[in-house]
């Protein structure tokens, strides 16, 4: 595979250099079917089962017979919390018992999130800083730093290896930015913003972690 190179602008957002990516990592092709059933199995695991309907055992009443088994002239009931009785249980109703879980293995969720981060790459929509140290809980500067990048103005999500409390406090009201740790990353964010912003050591801790 050839050697990949990104630019990694500085502080000002000028390019101080270039860094070589791993094409193992950054240089994979896509495929599509397998990137698709990882973002469904995701989106999945994160559902809640929230309706939630009582069956004819859970109503509330209905312990006594409506009327005597025979000699009315009408059909026989044993409850008014039957289903087809108004006010009765709810027959195949939604519950919240039920279980979304969706399986994929580790080496697919691996191989969707390299395919994703190599189109990144290819799209040039990967943005690497020499460094990205917030020592005060300040948004102001951390936002005119980020209006330098190739990405202003566009969705984006900021990968650091480390998240320290002033960088998560600092940058979290910025609008369209999204923050979260390299060893955190996921397809489906990755998918939802266009631009990925990271730094040289975020780029080594992912190449180390995926490679």
């Amino acid at each position: 595979m050839a050697a990949l190179n990104v630019k990694i602008y500085n502080a000002e957002g000028a390019a101080s250099g270039e860094l070589t990516l791993d094409p193992k990592v950054f240089g994979v092709v896509p495929n599509k079917s397998l990137i698709h059933q990882v973002v469904v199995a995701h989106e999945s695991n994160a559902r809640e089962s929230i309706a939630h309907t009582k069956t004819r055992g859970e109503v509330r009443g209905g312990g006594k017979k409506p009327w005597k088994q025979k000699h009315t002239g009408r059909a026989r009931h044993g409850s008014t919390r039957s289903p087809i009785w108004k006010g009765g249980g709810a027959v195949f109703g939604p519950r919240n018992t039920r279980n979304w879980e969706l399986k994929v293995n580790k080496k697919s969720k691996r191989a969707a999130l390299k395919m994703v981060l190599s189109a990144k790459v290819a799209d040039a929509k990967l943005v690497v800083l020499d460094s990205f140290d917030v020592k005060e809980y300040k948004t102001k500067p951390v936002a005119l730093r980020l209006k330098k990048l190739p990405s202003a103005g566009r969705k984006l999500l900021l990968a650091l290896p480390v998240m320290t409390p002033e960088a998560w406090k600092s940058v979290k009201n910025i609008p369209n930015v999204e923050v979260s740790r390299t060893d955190s990353l996921n397809v489906v964010d990755l998918l939802k913003r266009p631009y990925l912003i990271t730094t040289t050591d975020g780029i080594a801790a992912l190449t180390k972690t995926l490679s």
